[in-house]
């Protein structure tokens, strides 16, 4: 595994939205040139692919506890 996705494994939801934030920034900046852009966008859709994955995890376990009908253990 590549040092970014170990770090993406160990970041919180928050930190990650964070990191898209500054990732979002970044791409805005015209400053930027295209070949950064275009780095940043990749590692940017990998992110958000790890968002998209850990909310439908915590998603599933929210209907699995309400279905039980024990949300404390969340």
């Amino acid at each position: 595994m590549e040092d970014k996705e170990m770090e993406m494994q160990e970041q919180s939801l928050e930190e990650a939205f964070a990191r898209l934030e500054e990732m979002l920034a970044k791409l805005a900046d015209r400053e930027v040139p295209l070949e950064e852009s275009f780095g940043v966008y990749a590692e940017g859709t990998k992110l958000l692919k790890y968002c998209s994955e850990k909310l439908d995890r915590v998603e599933k376990k929210m209907l699995v506890l309400s279905e039980e009908g024990n949300l404390d253990e969340f």
